[in-house]
């Protein structure tokens, strides 16, 4: 007897439909058979996805839980068909320290509705020392807040650490050269219309960063991997030299004309691209990954001016409907959804028990109505941010119930 069978299911890929057994939040049977289970969810003929998986957002717990919690932010992510999501170090105080993050992972197992697993943020070497018995997924760099001295240095202790302690070498990069947007933003720093601020952070600064990021991981022997990227040169970059990366949906679907109609709310580092540079849905390939950079600030927070607002975007409740319509548009492809939301990210953080349907692996699922939809009502969101630039998009398919470790954690079947 299982805990909990999943019937009538879909996989993509495959044909017909399956039944799975879970049992002690484990896959342990995918058959056609008919099985038996304490709980029997049947799931209509709708696709099963292995759980979604989000390696960037910022949840803004501790310190800036005005602007979300870790309630808050994963009942978000489980609405928006997230059953794993990776926090970002920027929160009051930084994730920097072993206090800091023990703290953090403390606040989270309360609070999480979803599988958690935090970045961390660079320290000296003594203090990054003590936080890898925490074990952190991986460690953050924002290259746009250090110099090239600086960074030399941070990427010099993170190969030491690899070295000295059971660190597995990864590092997540905000990629941005600080010396080209400060000379661009001084020359733009009188501007009031909101599209200048993507172009005092150009994509050239993007550029710079990627290959300079490249080449001291490399100088270190460490693993990259490059956040939202939006520049499609600094695309090219980092698939020549087989580094992995994550797009938003921000990039992926907006140009900069878009600050001409949203102003500072979409507002965000890096910025939105003009047209002819930037990365676009076509750039999906199966190596890609998404990650949403849900970043939610307050509404009086957004609205501050050109350089004074707060830059970020919350996404989590979006991308999935964003991506399922470009499916049902014909612009990209199903059998890509499960690799760019959950298996790709799993392979690069070592979430060894995540990213397929297979026996073995965690009862973490997504389900998928193709055929449901609505427009999307920022009123109905669980995220605290009160602001979409998708607010009033309509969308084809959509997450209709989210599965945590066997637990029905949203429901709207």
């Amino acid at each position: 007897m299982f805990d909990l069978v999943i019937k009538n299911s879909k996989l993509v890929g495959k044909s017909g439909e399956y039944n799975i057994g879970v049992k002690d939040k484990k896959i342990r049977e995918i058959t056609k058979k008919s099985l038996n289970g304490d709980n029997i969810i049947d799931i209509k003929s709708n696709y099963l996805m292995p759980g979604f998986i989000d390696p960037h957002v910022h949840f803004r717990d501790p310190g800036l839980t005005r602007k979300e919690d870790f309630r808050s932010g994963s009942e978000a992510a489980a609405h928006g068909g997230f059953t794993t999501i990776i926090d970002m170090p920027n929160t009051l105080p930084k994730t920097n320290t072993y206090d800091a993050l023990k703290e953090k992972m403390d606040i989270a197992s309360k609070k999480s509705v979803v599988n958690f697993y935090l970045q961390a943020g660079h320290n000296c070497l003594e203090e990054m020392t003590k936080m890898m018995e925490l074990n952190p997924i991986s460690f953050k760099v924002f290259m746009d807040l250090e110099t090239d001295e600086s960074l030399e240095e941070i990427f010099k202790n993170l190969g030491k650490l690899k070295e000295t302690t059971s660190y597995n070498g990864l590092v997540a990069t905000h990629c941005e050269k600080r010396s080209i947007v400060s000379e661009k933003t001084k020359e733009l720093e009188g501007s009031d219309d909101p599209i200048d601020y993507s172009y005092a952070r150009p994509y050239t600064s993007e550029d710079e960063s990627v290959k300079q990021t490249i080449e001291l991981a490399r100088k270190n022997n460490l693993r990259l991997h490059i956040c939202h990227l939006s520049s499609k040169n600094a695309l090219n970059i980092a698939r020549e030299n087989n580094i992995s990366y994550e797009f938003t949906p921000h990039h992926l679907l907006l140009d900069n004309s878009a600050y001409n109609t949203y102003g500072t709310m979409v507002k965000t580092n890096p910025p939105l691209r003009p047209e002819e540079v930037r990365v676009k849905i076509s750039d999906i390939d199966e190596n890609s990954i998404i990650g949403t950079d849900h970043a939610p600030h307050t509404l009086e927070e957004k609205h501050k001016g050109v350089f004074t607002s707060s830059p970020g975007i919350p996404a989590l409740e979006t991308v999935v409907s964003l991506l399922l319509t470009e499916v049902n548009r014909g612009n990209l492809s199903l059998d890509l959804i499960p690799k760019i939301l959950s298996q790709n990210a799993a392979k690069v953080f070592n979430l060894e028990s995540k990213g397929e349907i297979a026996v073995g692996k965690d009862a973490d699922f997504t389900v998928i109505d193709m055929n449901r939809k609505g427009k999307f009502d920022i009123s109905t969101f669980k995220t605290k941010a009160e602001y979409s630039p998708f607010d009033g998009w309509e969308y084809e398919g959509a997450p209709v119930m989210t599965i945590v470790n066997g637990s029905v954690v949203f429901d709207d079947l």
